[in-house]
């Protein structure tokens, strides 16, 4: 079976987007799929085809017309620009299905393609785009362009021949709109749990190099945004080193929060106990897993936050970390308190920093936590379970109508 994967982005960019694709890929292959990879032009100025780590992808040039950025003309010029680069790459490899990827625009030009050429079309929505320009910053909620991919977003969805998500948050929200459940397919997030196996030993050269010293450490890896929530952390350190003053947080990864958090840190005066690590290859991720604690994903109460279920989480529970996560509904998916992590309120930092000292106050409980988070992400959230649900999918829609 041949898919065409058309892709918002890719690596060699970071993103929680770029790694769900490579582990879909990764498992499609070992279930003998050959899978073809296009990425829209939001990947960049990049023309032609790109070899990273061993994947091959096709890109889509921007449009170099002055006025292909200006709001509106410059996602139509993406849409007529993939349209063309797909359709050309369709009938050189002849897939057997379109596999767009979120956002919308993706999904308008596949179905182009698979209209014209006669190619059924799945769409996979990994969040609603214009929660994520509302939650970045980028455009209001509630407002035009906000509306306007809405409005987009619902006409793809009524008009592909299947549906996927990542969360049955999302799922409900799509059937809200009007598409039949039958049609829509959760393949949620999850994990090698083969190479997140285990967490190796603490490394103590990784740990002065850092500037850490001694425990207990929290943690956070990740992409540093607005609705993490990282501030209310931070805001939370103060009270907690009263009780535990050898506490530390290490925040790892990067965004457009960072300048912000480290000028926080230091209007904080905790310059000594909070550690800045810059984004990190992924094959490095469980070195620096393995000098943490307790994970921590403070993420703030909104409409991003509640439908859509992060993978960082997973990857820290499949390797035994304790996880203390905000309840907003994408965490209360994957994580049952006082089983497999622990919850806070969300947006309260008086309650985050009394479910980490109420840890830190009972050693006795962390071998159950870690055990019983590991045995979810094994039973639940591997990889091979979440991707084998695209099977019955491809093959429904590829039969003979009777």
């Amino acid at each position: 079976m041949r898919i065409l994967h058309i892709l918002d982005h890719s690596a060699p960019l970071h993103s929680g987007y770029t790694f769900r694709t490579l582990a879909i890929l990764s498992q499609q292959r070992k279930m003998g799929w050959h899978t073809i990879h296009l990425t829209s032009a939001k990947q960049g100025d990049i023309c032609g085809e790109q070899e990273i780590d061993g994947w091959h992808f096709f890109r889509t040039p921007p449009a170099g017309h002055w006025w292909t950025r200006l709001p509106v003309l410059r996602q139509l010029a993406i849409i007529s620009g993939l349209t063309r680069r797909m359709r050309h790459i369709a009938k050189a490899a002849r897939p057997h299905v379109l596999h767009a990827h979120s956002p919308a625009l993706n999904a308008i030009a596949a179905l182009r393609v698979g209209r014209a050429l006669n190619i059924p079309v799945v769409y996979e929505i990994r969040a609603f785009w214009e929660d994520a320009a509302a939650d970045h910053g980028t455009s209001p909620a509630g407002g035009l362009r906000y509306r306007l991919s809405r409005a987009l977003e619902t006409y793809a969805l009524r008009r592909v021949d299947a549906v996927t998500t990542i969360c049955e948050g999302l799922r409900t929200d799509i059937i809200a709109r009007g598409i039949p459940a039958p049609r829509v397919t959760v393949i949620p997030n999850a994990v090698d749990s083969q190479r997140f196996r285990a967490a190796p030993p603490p490394n103590p050269i990784l740990a002065q190099r850092l500037g850490l010293h001694g425990q207990p450490l929290l943690g956070f890896v990740g992409s540093f945004y607005a609705y993490e929530g990282l501030d209310l952390l931070l805001q939370a350190m103060p009270p907690m080193l009263k009780t535990v003053p050898a506490l530390q947080l290490l925040l790892v990864g990067g965004g457009p929060q960072e300048s912000r958090l480290r000028k926080l840190s230091a209007q904080l005066g905790l310059q000594d106990q909070i550690h800045f690590a810059s984004r990190i290859p992924h094959e490095q991720i469980t070195e620096y897993y393995s000098l943490i604690d307790i994970l921590v994903y403070p993420r703030l109460p909104m409409r991003l936050t509640e439908l859509v279920t992060p993978l960082k989480p997973l990857e820290a529970m499949a390797q035994g970390r304790l996880v203390v996560a905000s309840d907003v509904g994408g965490h209360r998916e994957m994580i049952e308190h006082g089983k497999t992590g622990m919850l806070f309120k969300a947006g309260n930092a008086d309650a985050l920093a009394a479910q980490i000292l109420h840890l830190l106050r009972h050693p006795e409980l962390w071998p159950d936590l870690r055990q019983q988070a590991r045995d979810y992400v094994e039973r639940e959230r591997n990889w091979s379970a979440s991707v084998a649900r695209y099977g019955d999918i491809y093959q429904r829609l590829l039969a003979p109508n009777p």
